[in-house]
């Protein structure tokens, strides 16, 4: 018999909020996290608009407690705030009680520092111990060894699917039977970068992002850091543990179309989703709510909107979370992943924030304002560049 995996913990930060509960209360609230760039200096911060945490490294690092000498970039402190939140809300006080592990991801990884001292290392050699944290499995084990686990850990970087696969593989695993616990997630800062590499693609809007609205022009960035615990049926039995939902299902494609764009008809989309109703063992019509990718470029939403309408008879209720949060890359799908079980706790969908206008494409419209409705099965879409497209399904029982 296959096992169940659980979600019996969560732990958030991003720019609407620093715990699960102000998260929450900004979505039914419609407080959106997109303003100017503070904490980074660059000529296109009057250009751009981004999903920024206002708190400073400094803040972050006695938040956490680590001396004054330590080598966390500011997507290890997100990450590491965001696990340890995890694991708290998850009343777990021996972390290696079970075979515990760490799947984490990224795609920023250290550059928000290596790029802020390259030009220095050769003249300032206090800052060359900063050159080993620009590995993207740096925050892992910088995460890892301040939760004191000693099990398994590993990082994945797909782009902007990262963190839905962090998921799968955590499930996979405690399915069959290699961990009895993971903490998965996923955690990115703002980077120049970054900043300069969605602009190259000509991808970011200079104002508001507006998922799924005809006169889209392109997404926010955004920073934030999200872990969640999954456990297996017998430490649930063993511990007697407040479950929060289960991963019911999951799935992953690659339509192979472009190097940052998804295909057409939204092949790879389609096929993730297919797999996901296939591992849930649920039909299309039993999804109450679907949280979509929804960046808000022309290509993402065009594409995505065709994939569930070739999937769904009738597209359920949906909206995109990113006008709040921005599109926080390899932590996103953890970030809707905590959104979803709040909808799945709650019975609530989220509102798609600023949308005015239909796409003349396709005849679906998403959720404007806040839905109280019985929800028992959530989709969440990711997909990232290269066409990496996961899905995954979290159920109330």
């Amino acid at each position: 018999m296959q096992k169940k995996v659980a979600i019996t913990g969560m732990g958030i930060i991003s720019s609407i909020g620093l715990s699960v509960e102000e998260n929450f209360q900004s979505l039914i609230s419609k407080k959106s996290g997109i303003s100017n760039l503070e904490n980074i200096q660059t000529r296109h911060a009057s250009e751009i608009k981004v999903g920024e945490i206002k708190i400073t490294n400094q803040e972050l690092q006695q938040l956490l407690n680590l001396p004054e000498e330590n080598t966390f970039t500011r997507t290890g402190l997100l990450g590491a705030y965001a696990a340890k939140k995890a694991v708290e809300s998850a009343g777990i006080n021996d972390i290696n009680e079970f075979r515990t592990g760490l799947i984490s991801s990224t795609s920023v990884a250290g550059m928000d520092f290596t790029e802020k001292h390259y030009k220095k290392y050769e003249e300032h050699p206090e800052y060359q111990k900063y050159i080993q944290s620009h590995d993207a499995g740096d925050s892992s084990n910088k995460i890892a060894n301040y939760l004191g686990l000693k099990g398994f850990v590993t990082t994945i970087s797909t782009a902007c699917s990262s963190a839905a696969n962090a998921i799968m593989l955590g499930a996979s695993m405690i399915e069959n039977g290699y961990l009895d616990r993971v903490i998965v997630g996923g955690t990115d800062a703002l980077s120049k970068f970054t900043i300069n590499g969605f602009k190259t693609l000509m991808i970011l809007s200079d104002t508001y992002n507006t998922p799924f609205d005809n006169d889209r022009k392109g997404l926010n960035l955004g920073e934030a850091a999200a872990y969640l615990v999954l456990e297996s049926d017998e430490v649930i039995e063993k511990s007697n543990k407040k479950v929060l939902a289960y991963v019911a299902g999951y799935g992953n494609a690659n339509d192979a179309f472009h190097q940052t764009a998804s295909s057409e008809n939204g092949e790879g989309a389609f096929l993730a989703m297919k797999q996901a109703f296939e591992k849930a063992s649920i039909r299309p019509d039993q999804i109450d709510y679907i949280n979509v990718h929804g960046t808000a470029t022309p290509n993402n939403d065009l594409s995505e909107g065709r994939a569930m309408s070739r999937i769904f008879n009738n597209v359920p209720k949906f909206s995109s979370t990113k006008a709040f949060t921005g599109h926080t890359l390899a932590a996103a799908a953890a970030i809707e992943a905590v959104y979803s079980v709040l909808a799945l706790q709650n019975s609530t969908i989220f509102p798609n924030l600023n949308f005015k206008t239909p796409m003349e494409e396709l005849n679906i419209v998403p959720e404007t304002e806040v839905v109280q409705t019985e929800i028992n099965h959530v989709l969440s879409n990711s997909f990232g560049f290269g066409g990496n497209c996961s899905t995954l399904i979290f159920s109330k029982s």
